[in-house]
C-alpha cells in the first residue's frame, strides 16, 4: 500500500493538514480496500502548535519519513524574509530521511521549505499567488508560474493556495489510479474533480459591473460540444459579445484564453475516454475534438509526456 506522510511543523495552517487525509484516506478500490496509507507526524513527535487557537497531538516523529513513498508539507508560519527560517538544521536533517525516489508534495507557501532545501533549483514550481513575486526574488533558480493551481515536475509537485492542495491530492490519485477513483473520491468529499482555469482567476483584480455579462454559461455549452469545431467567433457569439469583450473577459475569469482552455478540457476528455471506453484511438480523438490521432497524440504529449495507447494500457493495468 502506498504510504502517504504527512510532515505538522509549528505553526501549520489546519486546513491544509487535513487535505492529504481527506483525499488520500478516502480513496479506494473497486472492492473498498483503501489504496493509501496516511500518517502525521512532527520533527519531534511531540504536539504541534497551530496557526489557529489550538494544538494537536501527534503519535509520530520525523522517522516516519523513512517509509514515505509520498512526502506532504502543509503551510505553517514562518518569516519568509530569511530562507534559512524556512529550513532549520532539524527540517533539513528530517527530509534527509526520505527513501530515494519518494515523491515530495509542498502545499501553499510549504514550497518555501522546497525551495530553500533546492528541490525545485530549475525547477517549475508554484505558490501562493500572493507570495509568488516575494518568492522568485527569494528563489531566483526557481521557474514560478503563479497562474496554475499546481505544478506537477514528476517527483516533485508544488500546490498553489489552501483548496489547491485539494486538486493536487486529487491529481495525484488520479495519476496513480485513474479519473475513476479520483471521481469517486472528489464525489465523497464534496468537491469538484477538476477546476478550470488556474490561480490566476482568484488573484485581487477590479470587480466588474454587476450587470456584467459572465462566460460561464458559454464554457458549459462549449463542454456539451468538445468533439465538433468551436470558432473563437461562434463562443463569442454564444456568448452574445464581440471577440475581443469574450476575450478579454474569458481570461479575466478563468485566468487562460479561450483557446487554451479549450484544449485543456479536451484533453481532459480524452484522457477519461481512454481510460473508460473500449473506443480506439481515433475515435477517442474525433470525440474529443482533436479530429486526428495524430493531433491527440501530440496534446496528450505535452501533458502526460506518453502516447495515448501507452495511457491506456497503465490506466487499465490499474
Amino acid at each position: 500500500m502506498h504510504r502517504v506522510v504527512v510532515l505538522a511543523l509549528e505553526g501549520v495552517y489546519p486546513f491544509e493538514l487535513s487535505i492529504p487525509v481527506r483525499i488520500f484516506g478516502t480513496a479506494t478500490g473497486p472492492d473498498g480496500t483503501p489504496l493509501y496509507e496516511v500518517t502525521t507526524c512532527s520533527l519531534d513527535g511531540g504536539p504541534v502548535t497551530t496557526s489557529a487557537d489550538f494544538a494537536l497531538a501527534v503519535a509520530h516523529d520525523s522517522q516516519a519519513l523513512r517509509t514515505a513513498d509520498t512526502l506532504v508539507i502543509p503551510p505553517f508560519t514562518c518569516g519568509p524574509d530569511e530562507p534559512r527560517d524556512w529550513l532549520p538544521e532539524e527540517l533539513a536533517t528530517a527530509l534527509g530521511l526520505l527513501p530515494a525516489g519518494a515523491r515530495i508534495v509542498s502545499i501553499c507557501t510549504a514550497s518555501y521549505v522546497l525551495a530553500a532545501a533546492g528541490l525545485l533549483d530549475g525547477r517549475p514550481a508554484t505558490t501562493h499567488w500572493n507570495e509568488s513575486d516575494r518568492f522568485q526574488r527569494t528563489f531566483p533558480r526557481v521557474r514560478v508560474d503563479a497562474n496554475v493551481l499546481f505544478v506537477d515536475d514528476g517527483r516533485v509537485l508544488t500546490a498553489a493556495g489552501v483548496a489547491a492542495g485539494l486538486d493536487l491530492c486529487l491529481h495525484l490519485v488520479r495519476r496513480d489510479h485513474g479519473s475513476e477513483t479520483a471521481n469517486r473520491v472528489a464525489r465523497l468529499c464534496v468537491v469538484p474533480p477538476w477546476r478550470e482555469g488556474g490561480q490566476a482567476q482568484y488573484i485581487e483584480r477590479p470587480v466588474p459591473e454587476p450587470s456584467a455579462t459572465t462566460t460561464g454559461p458559454t464554457r458549459e455549452w462549449a463542454l456539451g460540444r468538445l468533439h465538433r469545431p468551436l470558432p473563437l467567433a461562434e463562443l463569442a457569439e454564444h456568448a452574445r459579445m464581440s471577440v475581443r469583450t469574450f476575450c478579454r473577459r474569458f481570461h479575466d475569469e478563468v485566468g487562460m484564453p479561450p483557446g487554451q482552455w479549450l484544449t485543456q478540457q479536451r484533453t481532459e476528455h480524452a484522457r477519461r475516454l481512454l481510460e473508460t471506453s473500449d473506443l480506439s484511438v481515433d475515435q477517442v480523438a474525433a470525440r474529443a475534438g482533436f479530429g486526428t490521432a495524430v493531433s491527440l497524440r501530440r496534446h496528450l504529449a505535452a501533458t502526460t509526456g506518453v502516447t495515448p495507447t501507452a495511457y491506456r494500457q497503465a490506466f487499465r493495468t490499474r
